[in-house]
């Protein structure tokens, strides 16, 4: 979702909660104006606002009651995270920075990458110490230009091994050396008998502006004489999507008649697309509900009143008028791992009560809410912000349910077939012989599943989306119902 339809959204959102909340700042409280913003902001549009005592409409009996309550906290930071819901489990995905020029540089698609795509995981037998593996490498990067390659194990950077405590910090500067290492499996399945042994060589990697292409691989692969689409896609980003929707014509005109969608590392984004890709892998379902969105119980209330149709999103045969090539399948295999977050997960979840979802891999993150930015103005928009500051807010807004209902999957979306990537063997993407993929071809050739060398499940500890911020969120890109829009004029 780009900027201004953030805005646009957010905008919306103000204007519907603007009855709210008094303004406390014109009857004299002398709290943090930073603090007062966080209050406001949260009361007027978190998701969570209805199991969060603190943020009740009627949670303070006079100003002077809600000023004490702002200064108590030292810093706007405490006080955001103090109105979180269920950090570890439910939320954990809401924000606060103090500044939001930083944060518009990312929503504008100023990004910076040295083209690794990686994963971290603790070395076998510890809990401390950590390794990076690499995933894929992005074409025309640093990366692939010092040769980094899918599989590279390293150990360190620049000399300091990895741990749980430092790698965050070790992996956000913007130019670093990767130590290698190799990963010796120690010629059995299982992994606590794995070791991670240092090497000698070392990788320097630079990070730089970078405009990644989501469709990141296509191909047409020969299953007993069937024809099997295979698309690794990255992200859902909204600027591609006539490159995906190309990707589809290509399939339809080569008769693909099964489908592979590797989203293993695709943390998320527009939801408009996601529905865009689900309606090119079915197409016999345009106009039927994809999903349904659930605001906090003021907002919920105020759409239900004015327009309760822009709570539902539908599939759809095109894209602004742009027609769709669909395949008008009845099963979709798709492949996912930890890294899988957000749009990728509602694919998932709102196709399966159309199709038949065939999810190899490993559980998904578990991220079923979108987020607005949100600042410190009179409507919660970027216009008149506050001079004094430059904090804004990235709360979570609204969950997806699909159209049956289902949502709340906290703890991620299982695999139909559970296969770990084996780190020893991580194979070439693309490749028939590519355990995932080879896992998928098989079902499709409708091979025993007992035929799989299946690995217990290994636990990511973070990937490079984690140095990308706001990386894994969904956003929603709508236009304003008119009903709302003459609210705002009021």
């Amino acid at each position: 979702m780009n900027f201004r339809s953030k805005l646009l959204l957010l905008i919306m959102v103000a204007g519907l909660l603007s009855s709210c909340f008094t303004d406390r700042d014109d009857n004299g409280v002398f709290a943090s104006e930073i603090n007062d913003f966080v209050w406001k902001g949260m009361n007027a549009v978190y998701l969570y606002k209805d199991f969060v005592p603190d943020l009740a409409n009627d949670r303070f009996s006079s100003d002077e009651d809600y000023g004490d309550y702002l200064n108590s906290f030292d810093a706007p930071e405490d006080l955001f995270e103090s109105l979180i819901y269920m950090r570890p489990t439910v939320d954990k995905f809401s924000w606060i920075v103090d500044d939001y020029i930083a944060l518009e540089q990312q929503f504008s698609g100023i990004t910076t990458s040295n083209g690794m795509d990686f994963g971290l995981r603790f070395v076998p037998g510890s809990s401390t110490e950590v390794y990076g593996y690499v995933r894929l490498v992005l074409p025309n990067s640093s990366a692939s230009a010092q040769g980094v390659q899918r599989g590279d194990i390293f150990y360190a950077i620049d000399g300091t091994p990895l741990t749980e405590a430092n790698f965050s910090s070790l992996l956000s500067s913007d130019t670093y050396n990767i130590d290698l290492a190799t990963y010796d499996n120690n010629g059995t399945p299982q992994t606590d008998d794995d070791s991670i042994v240092p090497g000698t060589e070392s990788i320097s990697l630079t990070k730089e502006p970078y405009t990644e292409n989501p469709v990141f691989l296509t191909d047409i692969i020969d299953v007993a004489g069937e024809n099997v689409g295979y698309l690794m896609y990255n992200g859902f980003t909204s600027t591609f999507n006539t490159q995906l929707n190309t990707a589809f014509g290509n399939f339809v005109n080569n008769n693909v008649q099964h489908l592979v969608l590797d989203l293993r590392y695709n943390p998320g984004g527009s939801v408009n697309t996601s529905i865009l890709l689900s309606s090119m892998i079915t197409g016999q379902f345009t106009g039927e509900i994809y999903s349904t969105e659930q605001w906090n119980s003021d907002l919920q209330q105020q759409f239900m009143d004015q327009d309760p149709e822009s709570l539902i999103n539908r599939f759809t045969d095109n894209d602004d008028g742009a027609p769709l090539n669909s395949l008008n399948l009845n099963t979709v295999y798709i492949l996912t791992t930890g890294s899988s977050a957000s749009a990728s997960e509602l694919v998932i979840n709102c196709l399966n009560p159309y199709i038949d979802v065939v999810q190899i891999g490993t559980t998904t993150t578990g991220k079923y809410q979108a987020s607005v930015t949100i600042y410190d103005s009179p409507n919660f928009g970027r216009n008149d912000a506050n001079p004094n500051h430059t904090y804004a807010m990235q709360p979570l807004v609204l969950k997806s349910l699909n159209s049956v209902g289902f949502t709340d999957y906290d703890n991620g979306l299982a695999p139909d077939i559970t296969l770990e990537e084996d780190i020893s063997n991580l194979g070439v993407l693309g490749d028939v012989n590519e355990p995932l993929l080879a896992a998928a071809l098989d079902e499709i050739a409708g091979l025993s599943r007992s035929t799989i060398n299946f690995i217990e499940p290994v636990e990511l500890l973070g990937d490079n989306n984690n140095f990308v911020p706001f990386s894994k969120e969904m956003y929603i890109e709508k236009v304003i119902p008119e009903s709302v829009k003459s609210k705002l004029q009021q």
